[in-house]
């Protein structure tokens, strides 16, 4: 059947000056065993068990991935060296590559890479292998590759301890510097940015059993095979073996820079057991308060998140809106939909005034948009939102669950374009949520019943047409309904009031008619006590 840390920040310029061609430690043998030298003189055997010297086809990874699930899952068992098994954050991050070891560096490429040490939370070992036409040759760790500060008192390691992840660089914002692209790192995250964006969200590969009381199971990309990119293309392509108790599976992610990066992802999933609980293409974020959640904000920031909303185009091609929360118990909510055109999480607030925050750039944190290729069925788009204290954590999980489960000793192929930087663009005239705030209701004295203020904006159009307004509320009463025009954004402002009685949850929903063709997103929300 087929079916976060933060990176360290690096930009290496293209005018530095360049080093002779660098020897990159290579394995030359496709043996399982690669001999590299230790401290004492003596040689240690490190096993290569997937990224291996040898023949690459365009399905080795899948090949590899199919045998691997016809086996009892077997846990990663490779210690670091005592010296770097329990360093600390700083010392860590005093662990850097070198940007004149950088992979393609001399060879005038439009694409480097570097790759990130082992240590502190990043233990397990992840292989790396080089493809370039039809031949892939393991790249062994070497510790020349990196240099470390006075923060770091140990010694690097010089036996083949593997790498942490990979990270891509491309000259994104100017063409004098290589910019970090995109970063795969820790379980089966990845992040990328669009042209003027900050690191913000992150990908993952596959989300198992996220919220669920039994724990949430956490698949990992065990190795990477990078394609040599083209010197007259923008275009590179990575690799990855997936695998964790419940699935093994291959991923190909072809990227594209440009204003919004694109990330075209194949994937094959071979599930050891049912999948049932399981999230496809899933995006996680941080959203700590806004202009609709700030009862018990001791902040000078008036928003931190890094992204406000999740915005859906589903199979009947409305535009569902709903703001982010940040709930003071976990929650856990399903849109249903049959054949998505598209969901994400989105930062649509772009002002710096918004948040204030000369560090952190909210502003420029980036959009995740998932556009499904053919039809992915029956389902439903979930969201998840984790009750947080800081905004140093992610809180947030978007992903699509399939209706039927993805059955053990199957095959599920599915594909899908990830798109980095700005929201979809919408037609000419589309009515979109710009800002949603709330307060108490009554300005002289406290109330349970809440003011809600959503203010639109017109994308490329006039505000001419006073629409009329449907607020419905699956519990408690909505009263005061009122539209008006908002000049501010060009566009209208909605505002209502709502008493929840005696209701501890609340969905609310909220949408504008106009007498024409104008198109205008529906606006979704969970109130909570």
């Amino acid at each position: 059947m087929c079916f976060n840390l933060a990176a360290q920040a690096s930009t290496t310029p293209l005018t530095s000056p360049t080093s002779p061609s660098l020897t990159v430690p290579l394995q030359t043998s496709a043996a399982e065993k690669s001999p590299t030298k230790v401290n004492n003189g003596q040689h240690l055997d490190s096993k290569v068990r997937f990224a291996k010297t040898a023949r690459f086809a365009p399905d080795t990874v899948v090949n590899i991935a199919r045998r691997l699930a016809q086996k009892p899952y077997v846990a990663l068992k490779d210690p670091l060296p005592p010296t770097l098994a329990n360093i600390s954050y700083d010392e860590y991050r005093d662990i850097r590559f070198k940007p004149e070891a950088s992979i393609w560096k001399a060879d005038g490429l439009p694409y480097q890479m570097q790759l990130f040490h082992r240590g502190f939370y990043f233990q397990d070992l992840i292989e790396v292998a080089m493809v370039e036409g039809q031949q892939a040759t393991h790249l062994a760790y070497d510790s020349g590759y990196f240099s470390a500060g006075n923060v770091l008192s140990q010694r690097l390691p010089t036996e083949d301890i593997g790498y942490s992840g990979l990270r891509i660089h491309y000259p994104l914002n100017s063409s004098a510097y290589f910019d970090e692209l995109m970063v795969f790192q820790g379980a089966s995250y990845f992040r990328a940015l669009g042209k003027g964006n900050a690191y913000g969200l992150s990908a993952r590969g596959l989300a198992l059993n996220t919220a669920e009381p039994e724990g949430e199971e956490f698949p990992i990309f065990r190795a990477f095979w990078v394609e040599r990119p083209n010197s007259d293309s923008n275009l590179i392509v990575v690799h990855a073996l997936l695998d964790s108790p419940s699935v093994a599976g291959a991923y190909r992610f072809s990227v594209r820079p440009g204003d919004n990066t694109h990330i075209d992802v194949e994937a094959t999933l071979f599930p050891r057991v049912d999948l049932i609980k399981v999230g496809l293409a899933p995006s996680t974020s941080m959203f700590l308060h806004s202009m609709n959640g700030r009862q018990n904000t001791d902040d000078f920031r008036p928003e931190v998140h890094d992204s406000d909303a999740l915005l859906m185009l589903n199979g009947r091609g409305e535009r569902l809106w709903r703001p982010l929360a940040n709930p003071k118990q976990l929650q856990v909510s399903a849109f249903i939909d049959n054949s998505p055109q598209g969901f994400g999480l989105i930062q649509r607030e772009r002002s710096f005034d918004a948040y204030q925050d000369l560090e952190a750039q909210y502003e420029r944190r980036p959009s995740l948009w998932v556009e499904p290729v053919g039809n992915w069925g029956a389902g439903e788009v979930v969201l998840t939102e984790i009750p947080t204290d800081s905004e140093i954590h992610d809180n947030i999980v978007s992903y699509w669950k399939p209706k039927q489960a993805i059955a053990a000793g199957t095959e599920f192929h599915f594909t899908y374009r990830l798109i980095w930087g700005s929201e979809p663009s919408v037609e000419d005239g589309t009515v979109i949520v710009a800002r949603t705030a709330s307060g108490r209701a009554d300005i002289a004295k406290a109330t349970p019943r809440r003011l809600f203020v959503i203010d639109y904006q017109v994308k490329e159009g006039n505000n001419d047409e006073i629409p009329l307004a449907s607020v419905q509320s699956s519990a408690g009463s909505v009263t005061h309904v009122v539209v008006s025009r908002q000049p501010k954004t060009n566009g209208y402002r909605l505002t209502f009031e709502m008493d929840p009685q005696d209701a501890q949850l609340i969905e609310l929903r909220a949408e504008l008619k106009f007498t024409g063709q104008r198109q205008a997103e529906t606006w979704l929300y969970r109130w909570t006590l």
